[in-house]
């Protein structure tokens, strides 16, 4: 009996976090006269949205903006992120230096836009990338930081003892003994910080507003600028964007899970 219970609750669960999704795709398949309808199902189905969506607003280099500021700055943040774990969990004191970190990241975003604005615009980064990939993968260190370090307080001390005992520097230490151990924490890393910074809509839509370097998310918020809605297109562009991203996240899902129960439980 409690097995029928929990199966069910699961099956409610389910539902409830798939049906946001699934009125997406119904909304994607309608023409604009059957949008507004209140119905779960269209009353006619076509696929024109998808097509259409390509030439209302420039969609294919949005995704590509997304993915590469997405991949940049989860690279960035774990690269920085992966040694200041290892001395957060290693060294004396470590655990205020995360503390310190953590704390920076509970401060709302906006109130870095304008600084961050002056400081790209000087190096010559707004709308451009590479300036996202930036302000994103610094902005995400913290959290990274923290994943990391219950993975490495995970690793036995001794391990680093004795590859020191061995003849290696502290260095070389975490080099060749623990960052080979390391591996299930990076990625999950990387795909927590992808996550976060493909879903970026505060940074990408001020720091970059030009046709060329804009976002999924920008691109998404450009709809409703018209007093006549496309929300056939603009669902179907949605689709597009994390169709992609649930895939990954459900091929990805085992070291997503290690990584947040490392993170929480360290």
């Amino acid at each position: 009996m409690s097995r029928r219970l929990v199966w069910a609750a699961l099956a409610v669960a389910i539902l409830v976090a798939l049906l946001p999704i699934g009125y997406l795709v119904s909304l994607s398949l309608r023409p604009p006269g059957d949008v507004l309808n209140s119905s779960l199902l269209p009353t006619e189905w076509t696929p024109a949205n998808f097509v259409s969506v390509f030439d209302t607003i420039a969609l294919g280099t949005m995704l590509q903006n997304s993915w590469v500021s997405a991949l940049g700055a989860a690279v960035l943040a774990v690269l920085i992120a992966t040694p200041a774990a290892y001395f957060t969990a290693r060294r004396f004191g470590g655990e205020r230096l995360l503390t310190a970190l953590l704390a920076s990241y509970c401060a709302p975003p906006v109130v870095a836009i304008i600084p961050l604005f002056f400081l790209l615009r000087d190096f010559g980064l707004t709308n451009h990338v590479l300036g996202l990939v930036l302000v994103n993968g610094v902005a995400n260190v913290p959290v990274a930081a923290w994943l990391l370090d219950g993975f490495v307080r995970r690793i036995p001390v001794e391990i680093d003892e004795a590859a020191v005992i061995d003849g290696l520097t502290v260095a070389g230490a975490f080099r060749r003994a623990v960052l080979p151990l390391l591996w299930p924490g990076i990625v999950a890393a990387l795909l927590v910080v992808f996550f976060l910074s493909y879903n970026d809509f505060l940074f990408a839509v001020y720091l970059a507003v030009t046709k060329e370097s804009q976002t999924l998310t920008v691109g998404l918020s450009l709809f409703q600028g018209d007093r006549n809605v496309q929300f056939g297109q603009q669902a179907a562009a949605g689709l597009l964007g994390i169709l992609p991203v649930y895939v990954l996240a459900l091929a990805a899902q085992r070291f997503l899970v290690g990584g947040l129960t490392a993170g929480a439980t360290k």
